[in-house]
């Protein structure tokens, strides 16, 4: 009976630890969208390099896919130019070292000087590398 009690303790005790691990790395994901949803309003090469992976696929919902230097010149040379950018109904799943990420963008534009506005379902995939999270993968689609 004690090597039972003994037993339900430790998986008590690694499982508090386990969710507690988990619930900081959620956090830092979180806080990594956000740091990435404000470099695409106000871009910072060096903040878009620190914050994407050098084998980043990002994918637009016209087809287009972008390599991190594509990206990133996108986004710095304003021909990718955000306005404004709201995310909602976001989700965060852990899998170690990966999370993947599902919100709705919002956002405004000013692509080459024509305003307009954008509606899209996202996921991205985050990777934790040397305890930073970054941009791996993103791929967007048009809500209906």
């Amino acid at each position: 009976m004690k090597k039972a009690l003994a037993l339900f303790t430790l998986l008590i005790t690694l499982f508090g630890i386990a969710t507690q691990a988990q619930s900081k790395d959620s956090t830092a994901v979180a806080a990594a969208v956000e740091s990435l949803r404000k470099l695409m309003v106000d871009p910072s090469k060096a903040g878009l390099e620190k914050i994407t992976s050098d084998a980043l696929s990002y994918g637009h919902s016209s087809g287009k896919v972008q390599t991190k230097a594509e990206f990133i010149e996108a986004l710095t040379s304003a021909a990718s130019d955000f306005v404004s950018i709201e995310l909602t109904e976001q989700t965060i799943k852990l899998s170690g070292n990966t999370a993947i990420v599902r919100h709705n963008l919002s956002a405004s534009t000013n692509d080459g000087g024509k305003p307009g506005t954008v509606k899209l379902h996202i996921l991205t995939i985050w990777q934790k590398l040397n305890g930073q999270w970054k941009l791996l993968a993103r791929q967007a689609v048009k809500l209906p």
